[in-house]
């Protein structure tokens, strides 16, 4: 056979070979094969994964999200593909999710995660409510134009409204959370919110069980913010019934009870029940146990001042009911408590803990244990918030300057002239103290604002001449 003819021969052959290959892949190709889940799985190798249905995000990190990669041998049906849909579900940004086997050759196998994205919100309407609890409302509900909408954000949405609202007496507020297709915008929604506040809800009567040292009358005026309707003792009171300040107001009988020295006064049960739509019924029962008084107060860690001074300044002595809220205030709280002795010295760091010891019949003995540490001086001095003054003229009205010891007194008294100035809002006026325990010093910073009418005003007259 000439060489020519040889290699047309040759040629043919190939081709022939090839295409002969081609039509039995195609042969052996499935597409979109069947998954039949109650027969024995099958091993597959990932041959090409594709995404569709999330342009806003790039196809890499949905596959990574997803845990399949191409390469990795899963079963099908198995576990792999769930888990993997299970992840875009949690994830809560999609409210469709479908993997779909759209292709085998052999033991390889083809996967198409299909996803239909939570749509965006293109706008938000509030109807109900004024412009300005929309305002406070709009702070803490955190939805924005653009963001995605779920269901677990409305959810929270609703909860927040009607917790708002319930803070403010309307127990009985009703939310509805609608979302209308955005017809301009393909895959958005206008969320309306509507909110029906219903009256604000109040306490018809408070009932009280098991009290005997205090009466009805005395317990109810301990109550500051929960208060029955009708009645004169509480004319300029508030009467809605608030849950914050329910609980507040339960602590402040027990406060009551322990200033008479009853330190295991408790309520034992409470429960609020609705009277009708407007009220609420306040059933409280009271375990008032029994009164205290105080045998020995004892100073433990003290060597600035002798034991004896600090029991004057205290104010308390043996035989004297146990006055837990005036022991707060005569070691802490009041202007010339014994913390506050140790504080105009420069013990920033002291510390002091009462701890009852010996409780016997109706008798507690008190050990104050003290631990007054080192003395502690100024480091820096940081004025925050002055745009009036120049920052000497400030400076020159401070009692507390970088190397004095620390003082409370000097530093309140820094604060008064400051106020005095009449440059600066008095009320928001607020030292930020930072103590170093690594070097025994302190930093002080005064944070000033501004009064908004600051200005200054000029005048002028005139006259025939």
């Amino acid at each position: 056979m000439p060489l020519k003819s040889l290699a047309v021969f040759l040629f043919l052959s190939f081709c022939v070979q090839a295409v002969t290959a081609q039509n039995e892949e195609k042969l052996d190709t499935i597409y979109n094969p069947k998954v039949v889940y109650s027969a024995i799985p099958q091993k597959y190798e990932i041959a090409g994964i594709t995404v569709t249905g999330a342009p806003n995000y790039e196809d890499y990190v949905l596959i990574g999200y997803s845990g399949l990669e191409v390469g990795q041998v899963i079963e099908i049906p198995g576990n792999a593909i769930t888990e993997a849909a299970k992840k875009f579900w949690r994830q809560g940004l999609f409210s469709d999710v479908v993997i779909k086997w759209t292709k085998a050759y052999g033991n390889k196998a083809w996967l198409e995660i299909q996803l239909k994205q939570q749509p965006r919100i293109s706008e938000i309407n509030y109807h109900g409510i004024k412009k300005s609890e929309r305002e406070d409302l709009e702070m803490r509900l955190g939805l924005v134009k653009g963001n995605q909408i779920t269901p677990n954000i409305v959810d929270r949405a609703t909860t927040i409204i009607k917790k708002h609202f319930e803070e403010k007496g309307f127990k009985n507020a009703e939310v509805n959370i609608k979302q209308t297709d955005d017809l301009t915008h393909e895959n958005e929604v206008i969320v309306d919110i509507y909110v029906d506040k219903k009256e604000k809800v109040k306490v018809h009567k408070i009932y009280i069980d098991g009290n005997e040292v205090l009466s009805d009358r005395k317990i109810k005026w301990a109550m500051k913010k929960t208060n029955e309707k009708g009645n004169l003792l509480h004319l300029f009171r508030t009467k809605k019934f608030v849950e914050e300040n329910y609980k507040n107001d339960k602590n402040l009988i027990i406060e009551k009870y322990n200033e008479l020295g009853y330190r295991d006064a408790a309520i034992v049960n409470d429960s609020v029940v609705r009277y009708n739509d407007k009220t609420v019924d306040v059933y409280l029962t009271i375990d008032e146990g029994k009164k205290y008084y105080i045998r020995n107060i004892d100073w433990v860690g003290n060597t600035i001042y002798p034991s004896d001074y600090l029991s004057a300044v205290l104010g308390m002595k043996p035989g004297d009911v146990y006055n837990q809220k005036m022991l707060n205030k005569r070691t802490m709280e009041d202007e010339d408590a014994v913390a506050n002795l140790y504080m105009d010295r420069g013990y920033l760091f002291f510390q002091l803990v009462p701890i009852e010891g010996n409780v016997l019949n109706d008798s507690i003995d008190l050990e104050i244990r003290l631990f007054e540490g080192p003395q502690a001086r100024i480091n820096k001095v940081v004025i925050n918030g002055n745009d009036r003054l120049y920052e000497n003229v400030v400076r020159r009205e401070l009692r507390t300057r970088p190397g004095d010891l620390f003082s409370r007194e000097d530093l309140m008294r820094s604060m008064r002239e400051i106020q005095q100035m009449g440059h600066f809002d008095p009320e928001q006026i607020k030292p930020d103290i930072q103590p170093r325990p690594e070097d025994g010093t302190v930093d002080i910073g005064y944070d000033l604002v501004s009064k908004a009418n600051d200005q200054v005003e000029f005048s002028a007259g005139w006259g025939q001449t």
